[in-house]
């Protein structure tokens, strides 16, 4: 080999080796930095994700990293990483369910789910329409699976995408749709049924918002940009409950849309052509039904003696009701954690905190 020969692969080659080497060794840095997070929250009794979170089939997974950079929570602080050359979920309490990992994954390796081996959450099994296996039952937000505001309203405005289609055919009857809850999903699902002119009618027990309703107030609600029907793109991207629920009210009013409030639905009941559901008011036929309800409306109970009292309560609204007095908050998650914080910050009151794990959840 001549002398120019070899200055000619020195030249050339050695740079692209250094270049490798250098990826080599920081994708080398990054598997050990994340498995050792991995190991610490492990340690830590970290391990129970709170919400909606990622599996990655390793078979599938090719180790892209394209799930890790499109987590949003990624900058703050770690939730995904690579080790061996796939990914995993290495910190599970940071992950708040966003679900953008999946939409990122080139090789859909990656499965949005509730709960754990240790703690089980049965969601319905639905349909790509979000057809639940009762045909004309349809799901959207919370109780399938989508409980981040912008993630409801996005599956409530595809399911009524979905229920137009199956309205499009078939029997006319009273509605199209009965929709049952009125929080993101519930509320962009009446706002598309109002903007197609369809049959509808939204069933809500307590008041606009569902769950979000029943957030502490002055909580801050994180939510991004994302399109409302009869509204457009909606650019919020930190705003407090009360806010979040005046911009609701507001479009409420201006776009003429009809929510009966204070109404709760009793059975659904198979007929004909569809569905009849009764409610605490009277009886709607209806060719399909989409629920929209959350999870929070019948609360997990301990079976203690005393808690059918007054003075019980399972959900915090007004921090300020506990000036005063000494309060014990049970639970380990975050609106356990919340309430006793907020509550906490109340002139002459005392707060225990009762939790059954060895660790916190975040």
């Amino acid at each position: 080999m001549t002398r120019i020969s070899i200055d000619f692969l020195l030249f050339y080659f050695l740079p692209i080796g250094l270049l490798i080497a250098i990826h080599v060794y920081r994708k080398h840095k990054k598997a050990k930095h994340s498995e050792a997070i991995k190991n610490e929250e492990f340690e830590a009794g970290l391990t129970e994700p709170a919400s909606l979170h990622p599996v990655i089939d390793p078979l599938l997974c090719m180790g892209c990293g394209s799930c890790v950079k499109a987590c949003p929570e990624q900058a703050s602080h770690p939730v995904l990483g690579l080790i061996r050359g796939k990914a995993q979920l290495i910190a599970p309490t940071n992950c708040i369910g966003h679900g953008a990992c999946k939409k990122a994954c080139p090789f859909d390796a990656i499965t949005l789910v509730f709960g754990t081996e240790k703690r089980g959450i049965e969601l319905p099994v639905l349909a790509p329409n979000y057809e639940s296996s009762l045909p004309g039952i349809f799901i959207a937000g919370e109780l399938g699976g989508m409980g981040l505001i912008r993630n409801a309203i996005e599956q409530g405005t595809k399911a009524m995408l979905s229920i137009e289609e199956v309205c499009k055919s078939g029997h006319s009857l009273d509605n199209d749709v009965v929709i049952v809850g009125a929080g993101p999903a519930g509320f962009s699902s009446t706002l598309y049924a109002k903007s197609k002119n369809m049959k509808y009618v939204t069933i809500e027990q307590e008041s606009l918002g569902g769950t979000v309703f029943q957030f502490p107030r002055g909580k801050l609600v994180m939510t991004a940009p994302v399109d409302l029907p009869m509204v457009g793109k909606v650019k919020i991207k930190e705003t407090t409950k009360e806010e979040l629920l005046s911009f609701w009210e507001n479009i409420e009013k201006e776009s003429g849309i009809s929510i009966n409030y204070k109404e709760r639905v009793v059975s659904i009941e198979p007929s004909d052509s569809g569905y009849v559901v009764n409610t605490t008011k009277g009886k709607y036929p209806t060719r399909t039904v989409l629920l929209a309800i959350g999870r929070r409306g019948t609360p997990r109970k301990l079976g203690v003696p005393g808690e059918e009292l007054s003075k019980v309560v399972y959900r915090l609204i007004d921090p300020e009701q506990y000036v005063n007095q000494h309060v014990l908050v049970i639970g380990g998650g975050d609106s356990a954690l919340e309430a006793a914080l907020a509550i906490s910050e109340q002139p002459g009151t005392t707060v225990s905190l009762s939790y059954r794990s060895e660790a916190f959840g975040r």
